[in-house]
């Protein structure tokens, strides 16, 4: 009788997950297993007509000879890092000194969340105009403060502008790590801190031994959503820079859009794309399994 409710149970839950199934199947996974079927193959859509032939591997070797394909994943790579890395550094700061149970502080939270709540093309053209040569607030501030003789064009100088996109993205993605970093801190038990405290623990060793154990789960989980989204950075930088200047910032997501919708050449774009996907999900393995999941 047990084995047949447990039959009769499970026939049920699939029945009840077959729409959210089938949506997922046919918006994701088909169109990711079609994307790398036409990596393989010659397919512009400008000559849709024409016969799928196999070309054994060219669009990967065109990228490669070319040198783009390892440009647009140096480029991503050194984009994803910093700004993960400043993002998680700002984060827990603003988590601890948010974390005092104070009312005003209610609000201030509130206004932390506004740039996470902004669309990204908004934050890429609200930025574009700080950054802006001639009327932006970066410049003119730069200016008054003495810290630079003329204004600086960020966004078309090969050596600032993936950095001002990187500054953008850390605007937009703090909110994030700040909340769950915060979410963690309010979840640690008080009468750690109290006990380390008669043990004559200074606070430093409390951040080290109490609160960073602590917010290791929620840092991970954070960190690979971070190292997720900027890895496949688009709005930004197609909104900020359009991958220039010379290729300064023409990161993979970058590449994969110029070759298939501008270009139309579907082909190159799903190799660009493949060997992305490829190489963030061996590294989101690679870091769930480094990273393991800490039961308390």
């Amino acid at each position: 009788m047990s084995l047949k409710q447990k039959t009769g149970d499970t026939i049920f839950g699939t029945i009840l997950l077959l729409p959210s199934i089938l949506i997922v199947g046919g918006f994701i996974f088909l169109p990711v297993l079609q994307s790398v079927f036409y990596s393989f193959y010659n397919f512009k859509l400008t000559r849709r007509k024409d016969p799928l032939i196999w070309n054994n591997f060219e669009n990967y070797k065109n990228l490669i000879d070319t040198g783009k394909l390892q440009n647009a994943f140096g480029i991503t790579f050194k984009f994803m890092i910093v700004v993960v890395v400043v993002v998680l550094i700002l984060g827990i700061i603003m988590a601890l000194l948010m974390n005092q149970g104070k009312s005003q502080n209610r609000v201030k939270r509130s206004l932390a969340l506004l740039p996470w709540g902004t669309p990204t093309v908004i934050v890429a053209l609200l930025w574009s105009w700080m950054f802006q040569s001639e009327y932006g607030v970066v410049n003119f501030i730069l200016l008054n403060l003495h810290i630079i003789k003329e204004p600086i064009s960020f966004l078309v100088n090969p050596d600032t502008a993936i950095w001002s996109v990187a500054v953008a993205a850390t605007w937009r993605q703090l909110p994030f790590m700040f909340i769950m970093i915060l979410a963690g801190l309010q979840n640690i038990p008080k009468e750690m801190y109290e006990a380390a405290t008669i043990d004559g623990a200074s606070s430093i060793q409390n951040f080290l031994h109490i609160t960073l154990p602590f917010l290791r789960n929620v840092i991970r989980s954070s960190v690979l959503v971070a190292i997720i989204t900027n890895f496949k950075q688009f709005p930004l930088f197609w909104t900020m820079t359009g991958g220039g200047p010379m290729g300064t910032t023409e990161t993979l997501a970058i590449l994969t859009y110029k070759n298939a919708f501008v270009n139309l050449n579907f082909g190159v774009g799903a190799a660009v794309a493949t060997a992305w996907l490829v190489v963030l999900i061996i590294f989101s393995l690679a870091y769930n399994k480094i990273f393991k999941e800490v039961e308390y």
